[in-house]
């Protein structure tokens, strides 16, 4: 049985990434997957939150922040902070820093905003795949250079469906899907975080494999996708 928009059940929906989108934020990118739209922006500061000044040699930090926009959702989303948020915006944050040098960067913060425009699905891996590229051209203003980033990272849906695993789910996918996975690799295809739920009833450990499987080559396309929007800027040692 075919997927409702006709994709093969290992394919990726359409990527869009346009960098530099706004002039403000040291880095910014726009990306779309199929119709979900995400604005992010990678700002800095010369300072770090008051916890790391109390270290004898304060590192870097990097941190996230997610919001979905009141017209990213039909009926209009309110503008409110909720717990599914907070979530999202640690994991975002949590990914980004795991390639990230944080005695290197020296005592600057790195804050990557994640704002939803149209929500479609994946917001949160979509936001992640597009954070790490805002994150990259921002790090590259600094003097300390991009060699701070120790490799790239990129995430993406997968789930079971009607019974039959597949990658990179839409919402009308997600909405009914028996499993919902989102998952978290590097460049050099590293498992950085598998988050994992049955929604209906629980899953033999071969459904699960199947999503992985998937989610690794799913990644590693929009890995590719990530080194064609940076050009020069993409280092040899992210894969």
């Amino acid at each position: 049985m075919p997927r409702h928009d006709d994709r093969q059940f290992d394919e990726l929906r359409p990527l869009r990434i346009e960098r530099r989108f706004t002039g403000s934020a040291a880095g910014s990118v726009l990306i779309a997957a199929g119709r979900t739209t995400i604005l992010c922006t990678a700002s800095v500061e010369e300072s770090v939150p008051p916890w790391k000044m109390r270290q004898e040699n304060p590192s870097g930090w990097v941190t996230a922040e997610y919001a979905m926009l009141p017209g990213s959702t039909t009926p209009r989303k309110r503008r409110e902070k909720d717990g599914r948020g907070t979530e999202i915006q640690r994991l975002i944050g949590r990914s980004l820093r795991s390639v990230v040098d944080m005695q290197a960067l020296g005592p600057r913060t790195v804050t990557i905003d994640c704002d939803v425009l149209e929500a479609d699905g994946g917001t949160r891996t979509l936001s992640i795949t597009g954070g790490f590229i805002a994150l990259v051209d921002a790090i590259a203003t600094l003097p300390v250079g991009i060699d701070v980033l120790t490799d790239s990272i990129a995430a993406v849906s997968v789930g079971i469906v009607e019974g039959v695993p597949a990658l990179d789910l839409d919402y009308r996918e997600d909405s009914t899907a028996e499993v919902d996975c989102n998952v978290v690799m590097n460049g050099r295809g590293e498992f950085v975080e598998v988050q994992g739920t049955a929604e209906r009833r629980a899953f033999r450990r071969e459904f699960l494999d199947a999503q992985l499987d998937l989610a690794t080559a799913g990644i590693l396309r929009l890995t590719q996708l990530q080194r064609e929007a940076l050009g020069d800027l993409w280092r040899a040692e992210w894969e």
